[in-house]
């Protein structure tokens, strides 16, 4: 089985290798026009839009480099195939900053590293810690993410010694963020959907999206609802039995009404059948008070999912069943009521109301409309909040 290293390489596509070292002299052959139809620098559609080309075709070859170039709100940068080695920092000053994977596919366009929250700072003053490990971090509101591929590729097998093995590929805590059609590779700690303080609200939105890992791969204390989303459980070679790891893991602030809410979406494993719980509450040490939140309604459970204990406790005194997890007309193997107890459900009423317009307040006069179009885009079905 190939690492997840040279397996990004494979998923790039042809030009991706190239995008981690010096290009060749043939190496622009592969994608003529690199950013497809979102024009070039010599068809720029406006001054606010910049592009990214490791190749040397854009304005900037790498991510980052890009970021920093623009000031003020409302951006776009474009973003030709390739893999792109390199911690990436999205600061609050760039509001309404969008990126685009200029294929369309968002297995051509990788923004990847390999920190791990066991790697030792540069100055020596500790290690990187979660946060730190982050490929990807985002702290600008009302973000846009389209067709990109968000990865963290350290491997536990590479760093034996290391006890801090969370690796983070993006961690997102602006408010209206949007992801459609992204993945999101990692192992633990995979998507950390976050907000600047407990006393910030961020709403997320994760359209047609991927996300894979094996312990806690989607967590933290957003307002964060998933629509279509395919998450995968992967196997593990280190343990010799159940369970691997949790799908996700909220911690969700006690004052937020709304945590992760995850709608027509399938969970889908690489693990033996039951090998993997769907959740366990976080009550992480700087908030001692949070009661996270997760609703999981019309998904697709596979087999891979206990269904006789879908649920964990990750600590003592924060027992899974004090916290607000909910499930509503789920399917598969995966969801079948075995012990009732073990799978709390949502009442009629309370069906009505836990839908993505109530999660993120499309309706409320504070959103801008630019919001409620890129977040909602489509997504049909459920009705309008009360």
């Amino acid at each position: 089985m190939p690492s997840r290293r040279s397996a990004l390489s494979l998923l790039a596509g042809t030009g991706a290798a190239l995008a981690l070292g010096a290009p060749t002299a043939h190496a622009g052959d592969a994608h003529p026009r690199p950013f497809g139809r979102y024009g070039s620098p010599a068809r720029r559609p406006g001054p606010r839009t910049l592009y990214v080309d490791a190749y040397g075709r854009g304005d900037h070859t790498d991510v980052q480099s890009a970021v920093d170039a623009v000031t003020g709100a409302g951006h776009t940068l474009v973003i030709a195939p390739g893999v792109y080695r390199a911690t990436v920092l999205i600061g609050p000053a760039h509001e309404g900053l969008t990126l685009i994977g200029a294929s369309g596919d968002a297995r051509d366009t990788v923004l990847v590293y390999d920190n791990a929250a066991g790697t030792p700072r540069p100055d020596g003053s500790g290690t990187l810690g979660t946060s730190g490990s982050a490929s990807v971090t985002v702290r600008a509101a009302g973000f846009t993410a389209r067709d990109l591929t968000f990865a963290n590729d350290w491997l536990r097998s590479d760093n034996p010694e290391y006890t801090g093995t969370q690796a983070v590929a993006v961690k997102v805590q602006g408010d209206r963020s949007a992801f459609h059609g992204c993945r999101f590779l990692g192992h633990q700690d995979t998507l950390y959907a976050d907000s600047l303080a407990v006393t910030a609200f961020a709403r997320q939105y994760y359209r047609d999206c991927y996300v894979e890992g094996d312990v806690d791969f989607v967590f933290g204390r957003a307002t964060a609802v998933f629509d279509r989303c395919h998450f995968r459980t992967l196997t593990r070679t280190d343990l010799a039995s159940p369970p691997y790891g949790y799908v996700f893991a909220p911690s969700t602030a006690v004052a937020n009404p709304y945590g992760f809410l995850v709608v027509r979406s399938r969970v889908t494993s690489a693990a033996p059948d039951a090998y993997y719980k769907l959740a366990r509450p976080w009550v992480p040490s700087s908030d001692l008070t949070a009661r996270p939140m997760l609703t999981v309604r019309e998904s697709r459970l596979g087999p891979g999912i206990d269904a006789v204990a879908p649920y964990g406790t990750m600590s003592a005194g924060f027992p899974w069943q004090d916290q607000r997890f909910a499930e509503h007309r789920n399917t598969g193997p995966g969801a079948r009521v075995t012990v009732p107890a073990n799978r709390p459900r949502l009442s009629a009423a309370e069906a009505r109301v836990q839908t993505p317009a109530r999660w993120l307040d499309v309706r409320g006069p504070h959103l801008p409309g630019r919001w409620e179009m890129r977040a909602m885009d489509g997504w049909g079905g459920f009705g309008q909040p009360a």
